[in-house]
């Protein structure tokens, strides 16, 4: 009897995993994507539910600097200069983000090939709304406390920050994803940034599995 073939993601994040290169399972999907022979897991042609609920809800000011991290083909970006911020999104790879140019031609969003474990420099503390939507747990859990530490010091003072996360309820497995557990969620707070609620919530797509969206602020300066 022969064993059912991989899903393309865990198959690529195997190989990137066995070269230790924890981000270099994402440009050969989405190639692989382009060509017609595998699917992007994540993509959707709608935003986050949590993500446009959450602006739904939201009465904080709009027109800052935003930055959405890990954009895909960019409708979580799109959601989010929708709601009056000037929004930066980066990608990975390089493919996600022809793609995204392609899909959104006339968008406002600049959208650009950047790694979460290296970020640039100008980038730190330089924007007023951080949207991380299912990057993070896209990387194997011993790169999870760096990629936490890129998207903090991207927040300038005053500025909030979103996580949405699907929940990890046991010790970690074979991924991609690598779910987040509470201790992970809670230590986006560091120093000046602090905690303003933390949900679990149900997932629409999948009934009986539950995500993280918490809500954190930097202190103004």
């Amino acid at each position: 009897m022969t064993s059912e073939p991989l899903p393309a993601d865990r198959r690529l994040a195997a190989e990137a995993l066995a070269a230790d290169d924890p981000t270099g399972w994402f440009e050969p999907l989405y190639v692989e994507a382009a060509a017609g022979t595998s699917v992007v897991p994540w993509d959707r042609d709608e935003p986050n539910p949590l993500l446009a609920d959450w602006f739904a809800e939201r009465t904080g000011p709009t027109g800052g600097t935003a930055l959405v991290v890990g954009c895909g083909y960019g409708t979580d970006a799109e959601h989010v200069a929708a709601q009056g911020f000037r929004t930066t999104a980066f990608d990975v790879a390089a493919t996600a983000i022809r793609e995204a140019r392609a899909r959104f031609p006339q968008s406002p969003v600049t959208y650009t090939v950047a790694d979460l474990l290296n970020p640039p420099a100008a980038w730190r503390g330089a924007f007023d709304l951080v949207v991380e939507s299912i990057t993070v747990q896209s990387l194997p859990p011993e790169v999870h406390a760096t990629a936490i530490d890129g998207i903090r010091a991207a927040l300038a003072p005053g500025a909030t920050l979103l996580v949405v996360a699907d929940v990890s309820t046991t010790a970690p497995t074979a991924g991609p994803p690598w779910p987040l557990t509470r201790a992970e969620i809670d230590s986006f707070a560091d120093g000046d940034i602090t905690p303003v609620r933390v949900d679990l919530l149900s997932r629409p797509d999948i009934p009986g599995l539950r995500r993280w969206r918490a809500e954190f602020r930097r202190a103004a300066a």
